[in-house]
């Protein structure tokens, strides 16, 4: 026992820059991503994988590939049909949407160049790899829906059997949702007194292109399956694999080792998973599957691929009184686990944070014949901020004002949080002025105008762009009677325990699934405070669904604001629980004892103990309260009461070469509200990558399908992922007004660069060439693109850009029979 004076006081760790306790082992290979798990008697596999689009399989002959070395088996879709499963879509958005049905490996036909027809088993991966290609597929070549208005139009389907290629239409109106005015009488009266903008824009696809390809490993020896994954969600594949397969739950047991990266590329539940397992329970042996970078980048999901059709109704002051967004939504060859939702979630930002009177959003989902697609770093809230950014500019150059300008007359003001919004969802916190401030200080707003004023004024053959992007975001995702309301298929809780050890050290387990956030670091942060141990001493337990039985895993910027939020909760708790042993050890009464420090007192006195030494007399249970259990173990689960809603100003300074139309990017600003920050470090790594993944897709990244339906950067010698290289020092502000809806204080950051960075960029480029007559490009703006808007001098001219790029396209029309209209959040929304 010692005095409260003697008891060492916890440096405070919340706030501090702490160098990932994860970084050793990961930085140093010293780890075991899932490629490396080696068992005995292990086989491997091989996909064989359609060449088309799609296409009748009228043969398949696997004698010769059966004959190889060390061949095992090799099994078709007709082989594994009883025991393959399928799988599943976790967020059918309208009660009517056309769902195909996704087998691992399907018998009869193909639905995209990539898809899985045949797997090889072998005894070394290499030559499960050599004999795939000795398998003999005939094909039937069938014609292919690839071009995403077309198909929208069902000229030619992905999926016959189905009749049609639109999947689901789904709306939100503010007038029927009572959450605003009706926005075509905004647009008409807009057209008779106001300003009307009208533009279409164009969201590229992208792969995630994460740093490890996907593996999974599967042994079925033993009393159970066991499963490891580079994945996010090893609780929800827990969870898909016993729905699907008929295996019981409690006889798998999935774990997501280190991961090497996702941005939502690993929030799936993929064919090769499905496949590995199957084939584990056929041969009863370990089986492995790695995919080869080229499969990786050729099947593994995609993100984005929209058309956005905006029109946006002001007052001739600058005064926004109505939104309209329509959109066109490319799922690929199959509805994914939320695929079909990821549109929706932008629903409900494309307002952002300003103060519209009405607002109307359809989106039509469409099947095509392309890889599929899901979740991309944001998922659903880029497409949304680079829709209502980019027409904000639009705005800002028809009224002739500043882009500032118009963004500053429409944001809500700091004295108006909390604040709901025309699509029914309750900002609680925020500091757009503040923040906007701060970014154009850091910035030197007023001087590059200056610059880029001369540059004009003397015909530079380099011209000087500034773009802006002021944006919030709908983050943690949650709570789990909105998600119902939207007919999710999960909550949107997450669990947490915290074990006391006898020797005073602290293990926590968390059901949030690290792949290079730093859950490690943070969390025992968090924990370090509240209970006043030492960092060193936090052990951080995740990604095991058998040493993490409950959770809901990693994605949508929700690991600290809901995992965080259960882990206080339940150090709260063995604070709780440990009071009455401190009081019965210091001969105290309950309601006399206080924790502060790491150490309980007697109020009053300077009588303490540290709570190490409460764990120890708790452990031996020699001298516990009469009835008292001897454990300070604790769990809680936390559902959130809102979602979170970190905001922030980017400005970016570009440089473009109006005689090459090369773009250099000159200088970059952020000031992001993030609200408390545990770790600036961490913060700042995360600010960092998010940036350059949104800026990848304003000048780089683009998955590109030929006529025929074939990926052509299907390596990265096509697929343009930037290096450190191709990137300049990012100047990273905050600004920080705490989130009033978790004890922390806290807002997500992990997508908040990515979901900012891709207006910005597009918005500078544009400023620096408007005056050639040039209105937009599509993305990526390579220096061919550029170049060609800058000769055509009129937007729409070329292929290059957005004006006539494609046919019209209407939802409310072209989706007819699979309509659901939702009024927002519904009455339980958001924090209201």
């Amino acid at each position: 026992m010692t005095t409260t004076q003697d008891a060492p006081v916890a440096a405070k760790e919340i706030g501090r820059d702490r160098r990932r306790k994860e970084d050793q082992r990961l930085i140093t290979g010293r780890t075991k991503w899932t490629d490396n798990i080696q068992i005995n008697g292990m086989l491997h596999l091989a996909m064989v994988r359609s060449p088309f689009a799609h296409a009748k399989i009228t043969n398949i002959d696997v004698s010769e590939a059966k004959a190889a070395r060390n061949v095992v088996d090799v099994l078709t879709g007709a082989d594994l049909a009883e025991t393959q499963g399928v799988l599943i879509n976790a967020w059918p958005i309208t009660p009517d949407q056309v769902t195909p049905t996704h087998l691992p490996v399907p018998a009869d036909r193909v639905s995209f160049a990539g898809e899985v027809v045949a797997v090889v088993v072998a005894r070394s991966a290499a030559e499960a790899r050599d004999a795939a290609e000795l398998v003999d597929v005939d094909y039937e070549e069938l014609p292919a829906a690839l071009d995403l208005k077309e198909s929208a139009a069902d000229t030619v389907l992905a999926h016959p059997d189905l009749g049609t290629n639109k999947s689901a239409l789904w709306k939100f109106d503010s007038a029927e949702a009572g959450t605003g005015g009706d926005v075509e009488e905004a647009i008409r009266k807009a057209r008779e007194s106001g300003v009307v903008v009208e533009r279409e824009f164009r969201q590229q696809r992208l792969i995630p292109a994460f740093m490890e390809p996907r593996s999974t490993v599967v042994d079925p020896t033993g009393e159970q399956l066991t499963m490891w994954s580079a994945t996010q969600i090893p609780h929800i594949l827990r969870f898909a694999l016993a729905a699907t397969t008929g295996m019981p739950e409690s006889k798998i047991r999935v774990i997501a080792p280190d991961v090497g990266g996702g941005f939502g590329g690993k929030l799936q539940t993929t064919p090769e998973e499905w496949i590995t397992v199957a084939v584990a329970r056929r041969t009863g042996k370990p089986v492995k599957f790695t995919e080869t970078r080229s499969e990786s980048l050729m099947s593994a999901h995609h993100g984005r691929d929209q058309w956005q059709k905006l029109t946006l109704a002001a007052e001739k002051d600058g005064t926004v009184t109505g939104l309209k967004v329509e959109l066109l939504a490319d799922l690929g060859a199959y509805v994914s686990l939320v695929g079909g939702g990821v549109p929706v979630l932008g629903a409900f930002m494309f307002n952002a944070i300003y103060k519209f009177p009405a607002y109307h959003f359809a989106c039509q989902t469409v099947l095509t014949n392309k890889t599929w697609t899901d979740a991309y770093r944001g998922a659903g809230r880029p497409e949304a901020t680079f829709g209502i950014e980019r027409i904000m500019d639009e705005l800002a150059l028809e009224l002739g004002v500043d882009p500032l300008e118009v963004r500053e007359k429409n944001w809500i003001k700091a004295e108006e949080f909390p604040f709901t919004t025309v699509a029914g969802l309750e900002y609680d916190s925020g500091n757009y002025e503040a923040a906007t401030a701060k970014a154009k200080e850091m910035f030197g707003y007023d001087e590059l105008r200056a610059e880029q004023k001369q540059r004009r004024e003397s015909g530079d053959k380099v011209q000087l762009g500034i773009g802006v992007s002021t944006f919030t975001e709908m983050c943690g995702l949650a709570p789990s009677r909105v998600l119902g309301s939207l007919d999710y298929g999960a909550g949107g809780w997450e669990h947490a325990s915290v074990r006391m050890l006898a020797t005073g050290k602290v293990e926590i387990v968390t059901g949030a699934s690290a792949h290079g956030q730093g859950h490690e670091t943070a969390f025992s942060q968090i924990v370090a405070d509240r209970l006043g141990v030492p960092f060193e001493d936090v052990e951080v337990l995740h990604g095991d669904t058998q040493v993490a039985p409950k959770g809901l895993d990693t994605y949508g910027s929700r690991s600290l604001v809901v995992g965080g939020e259960a882990l206080v909760k339940a150090v709260d708790k063995v604070v709780e629980k440990a009071k009455p042993v401190a009081a019965h050890l210091l001969e105290a009464n309950v309601e006399d004892i206080e924790f502060k420090a790491g150490s309980f007192g007697v109020r009053g006195t300077d009588a303490g103990i540290s709570i190490q030494d409460v764990a120890g007399a708790v452990f031996v249970a020699h001298n516990l309260p009469d009835g008292m259990e001897p454990s300070l173990d604790s769990d809680a689960t936390y559902d959130p009461i809102n979602f979170n809603y970190p905001h922030g100003t980017h400005l970016c300074a570009m440089e473009v070469d109006t005689e090459t139309g090369q773009v250099k990017m000159r200088k970059y600003v952020c000031v992001d509200d993030i609200g408390n920050i545990i770790n600036p470090l961490i913060v700042e790594g995360q600010m960092h990558g998010g940036l350059v993944q949104g800026i990848a897709q304003a000048l780089w990244e683009e998955a590109v399908y030929d006529e025929s339906g074939t990926l052509v950067s299907a390596s990265f010698v096509d697929y343009l992922v930037p290096t450190a290289a191709d990137t300049i020092n990012y100047d990273v502000g905050h600004n920080t007004t705490p989130s009033l809806t978790n004890t922390l204080g806290t807002k997500g950051v992990g997508e908040a660069g990515t979901i900012a960075s891709t207006p910005a960029v597009v918005n500078s480029v544009l400023d620096a060439i408007r005056q050639f007559g040039v209105k937009d490009i599509l993305m990526p703006c390579t220096p061919e693109r550029v170049w060609k808007a800058i000769q055509e001098g009129t937007a729409g001219a070329t292929t290059d850009t957005v004006g006539a790029a494609a046919a019209h396209f209407d939802p409310a029309t072209d989706g007819e029979g699979q309509t659901q209209r939702h009024d927002g959040a519904g009455s339980e929304g958001a924090g209201q």
